[in-house]
């Protein structure tokens, strides 16, 4: 089919096909990742090193056919070695801005943890508002501007703690895992062959897929049963702090981007279900319970049939 004729979910369809001919046997994590960008978010990948974190990250920006950028975060990092810095031309004498890595689409924040939580809040602004304000004056970043950041176990040495005002800017976080002996086996035979994906979208192509998630029907009883997941969260006393409100938009849109993928003009219960431990899983701590944030939640609130 000509690749102007396709409808969006058809189109979503190609770029999942694209990206797994990299990414083998990981067809969730890819639609989630997926979901997130279209759903204007951005995604937290917590895992060890050396499962294919980068290589999602890489393959999906190169589909996609988006700017990449990558900063590696380390002990040492300093927010203007990510945002920019201001300087003084002596030739022109004025001062000048000098734009950091971030000004880019898809921004890969590797190893996010390994910096301090002051060069962490360097992202703050840039993924909530899609700006970047340096001595008072503001730089908009791309409409597209995507983060994936990737977090190494908290357990391991010279990591710190994520804040919980930057956590709750990531829309999904899901972990890769080891792949699968038969998807492991196809990595390992195709390793020194394998050339990088092209991107073979037309123009505005992502454009027109994000309007068309935003069009997704949500219905007010999808909506009765998300304010009860944030009820629970929050007045339960099951957790040490509930979803918040930009919890509860990031369900909202990514529930519709999930329905498009699905190939649905309306966003489903089954929808929320489905995204709800990957909303949770980096935003909800549980106080006493051998439980996962998203099972306590549904074991006390269910859609209504």
């Amino acid at each position: 089919m000509d690749a102007m004729n396709q409808t969006p979910t058809q189109t979503i369809q190609t770029i999942i096909t694209q990206i797994e001919e990299t990414i083998r046997g990981k067809r969730l994590q890819v639609e989630l990742a997926l979901c997130a960008f279209l759903a204007g978010g951005h995604l937290l990948i917590d895992d060890l090193p050396g499962v294919g974190k980068t290589t999602l990250a890489k393959t999906m920006a190169s589909v996609l056919g988006l700017h990449y950028g990558r900063i590696q975060f380390t002990s040492d990092l300093l927010p203007s070695d990510i945002l920019g810095t201001t300087y003084f031309d002596s030739a022109q004498s004025a001062f000048r801005f000098k734009q950091g890595p971030i000004f880019c689409q898809f921004l890969l924040a590797d190893e996010i943890n390994r910096a301090s939580p002051r060069t962490q809040s360097a992202l703050l602004e840039a993924m909530e508002e899609r700006q970047v304000s340096i001595d008072a004056t503001a730089y908009a970043l791309d409409e597209q501007f995507f983060v994936v950041a990737t977090k190494n176990p908290f357990e391991e040495v010279g990591t710190f703690e994520l804040p919980l005002s930057q956590l709750d800017r990531f829309m999904l976080s899901f972990s890769l895992g080891y792949p699968q002996t038969q998807s492991e086996r196809a990595i390992l035979t195709r390793a020194a062959a394998h050339t990088a994906p092209t991107c073979t979208l037309e123009p505005g192509a992502l454009s027109a897929l994000r309007a068309a998630c935003a069009s997704v029907f949500i219905s007010d009883e999808l909506l009765d049963f998300i304010q009860e997941i944030l009820h629970f969260s929050r007045e339960s006393g099951a957790f040490e702090s509930g979803l918040s409100t930009r919890a509860a938009l990031s369900l909202v849109a990514a529930a519709r981007a999930y329905a498009l993928i699905r190939g649905r003009d309306f966003a489903t219960p089954q929808d929320v279900i489905h995204l709800l431990p990957f909303i949770c899983a980096h935003r909800l701590r549980p106080k006493n319970s051998a439980l996962r944030p998203h099972e306590l939640i549904l074991a006390a609130v269910h859609p209504d049939p």
